[in-house]
């Protein structure tokens, strides 16, 4: 069907009567998301609704991401890599749409943000359970970091689940023990409600699957996909470093840190240090 006059034309078979079945609308309970931005400033500050819509998308894409996470670990206990890898690769583009939303907050200035600041109280996204939730899947672990979700028994129950779980690169790590490499067995037994730390032993392992491309694909695909988890993990937090430092300077942070000091330390933080190790001895 043509356009006429500006106009689009309904095709024939496009529904238009919703008044006994689902619509969209209600398919994605629009009413309950979009009635869910409650300014608390008064009168009502422009760009605090900029500020609730920022983090509660960052929050939805976490969801997204634990979701994937859980499921990609679950399938490598299961044998089915080429599946987990999948799963993977949905969570860096995810990632990278988490990363790219941060230029969206950077154009609120210092003075606006000023304008309802004050608002917030003690509340700071460093208290975000699904964030923490997700290092937690990657191996970040901190059984202190408990202790900020006291006030909330089922998040607390759930992060202190997650901590007693194996990473998503624990599964991998005994993947490869099936599949016949030596990792050794303090890594395959060791504590997982302990933060990961770098085991030089599992560098020759990372090494030898390298070194044998070809026939070892699947292996290798998925140690670049972690480097690649990892890269753009430590790109969101350096966006998320630079926006705050544009926005507040050397202000403590609303949750009582320091700011960006704090901030700038989690960028020493990683996940699968082996795998940049390894790159030094390629080819060498």
């Amino acid at each position: 069907m043509s356009v006429e006059n500006g106009e689009r034309q309904l095709e024939s078979g496009v529904r238009t009567n919703f008044h006994e079945v689902m619509d969209y609308a209600n398919y994605l309970r629009l009413d309950q998301v979009l009635q869910a931005q409650h300014p608390l400033s008064n009168p009502a500050h422009h760009d605090e609704l900029l500020f609730i819509v920022q983090h509660q998308t960052t929050e939805l894409w976490l969801k997204l991401i634990i979701h994937e996470l859980l499921s990609a670990r679950d399938l490598i206990d299961a044998d089915r890599l080429p599946v987990a890898l999948k799963r993977l690769a949905r969570v860096k583009h995810i990632q990278a749409t988490m990363t790219e939303q941060w230029s969206v907050l950077a154009t609120l200035t210092p003075s606006e943000y000023a304008g309802f600041r004050k608002i917030l109280g003690p509340s700071s996204g460093f208290q975000s359970y699904q964030y923490r939730s997700v290092e937690f899947l990657l191996g970040n672990k901190n059984e202190g970091m408990l202790d900020v979700f006291a006030s909330r028994p089922e998040v607390h129950a759930a992060l202190e689940q997650l901590l007693g779980e194996p990473t998503v690169y624990d599964s991998f790590l005994r993947l490869l023990a099936r599949r016949g490499y030596e990792v050794p067995a303090e890594v395959l037994e060791r504590d997982v409600r302990l933060p990961w730390t770098e085991q030089a032993d599992l560098v020759p392992v990372f090494q030898k699957i390298y070194e044998n491309v070809e026939s070892e694909w699947d292996l290798y695909e998925a140690c670049e996909d972690l480097v690649d988890i990892e890269d753009a993990f430590q790109n969101w937090r350096f966006r998320h470093l630079s926006t705050v430092q544009r926005i507040i300077g050397s202000k403590v942070g609303t949750g009582g840190s320091s700011g960006v000091p704090f901030l700038r330390r989690a960028l020493e933080l990683t996940f699968f240090p082996e795998l940049f190790t390894v790159r030094s001895l390629i080819g060498a």
